[in-house]
């Protein structure tokens, strides 16, 4: 445990859709955040997918960050990195 930055790095996953300007606005934050505090980013477009698209079409831009929904409609810096924070410390107790 003693081992800062041995362990896997979150995944944040952005669900989007084209044409959606707060799609593009949550990308861009993301971007910077991951920049800052290191995380791998994943794109998920919904728009070909039925499923998706009926999972998420409604409340997009969706962020989860290693399966757990974070943020929808506007990513919220201190509260994502907050939430990634905390993603951070049980990868780091559970030793993934």
């Amino acid at each position: 445990m003693g081992r800062f930055g041995a362990t896997q790095a979150p995944r944040v996953v952005l669900y989007k859709a084209e044409g959606c300007h707060l799609c593009g606005r949550a990308k861009a934050q993301l971007a910077e955040l991951r920049d800052e505090l290191g995380f791998e980013l994943v794109e998920i477009a919904i728009d070909s997918d039925p499923e998706l698209e009926s999972r998420y079409r409604e409340l997009i831009p969706v962020v989860e960050i290693d399966g757990e929904r974070v943020c929808t409609y506007y990513v919220q810096p201190e509260p994502f990195r907050r939430k990634l924070a905390a993603a951070q410390a049980a990868a780091e107790t559970t030793g993934l």
